[in-house]
């Protein structure tokens, strides 16, 4: 007998009671889950397989950080953040070196 091509993930689909009981340090780790689920892209199986190399110093400061033992749930949250991270950032560098002609600067 064949073995199936994807085997079934043995957690729970997300919800916000699952949210709630990760233990993360950081508030905004926790809400970037939160607003991929809002959005939708925590919804479904998880099928999907990612993986890779990392150096340990990046893990292991990841690790830190968040509070995240878990190799998938580490990889979940960095997922999020990239996915519903605002571009607020990239805006304000944009703006370096620019003003309004109409601002009144008094000189």
């Amino acid at each position: 007998m064949a073995k199936p091509a994807v085997r079934p993930a043995h957690r729970k689909p997300s919800s916000r009671s699952y949210l709630r009981q990760r233990k993360l340090k950081q508030g905004r780790f926790k809400e970037a889950l939160v607003m991929a689920e809002r959005e939708g892209l925590l919804a479904g199986g998880r099928t999907r397989v990612v993986r890779g190399r990392m150096p340990e110093a990046l893990v292991a400061q990841a690790r830190k950080r968040t509070g995240i033992k878990s190799d998938t749930d580490l990889i979940e949250v960095a997922l999020a953040n990239l996915a519903v991270g605002d571009d607020y950032a990239d805006w304000l560098l944009s703006r370096q070196g620019t003003i309004d002609p109409e601002v009144d600067l008094e000189f």
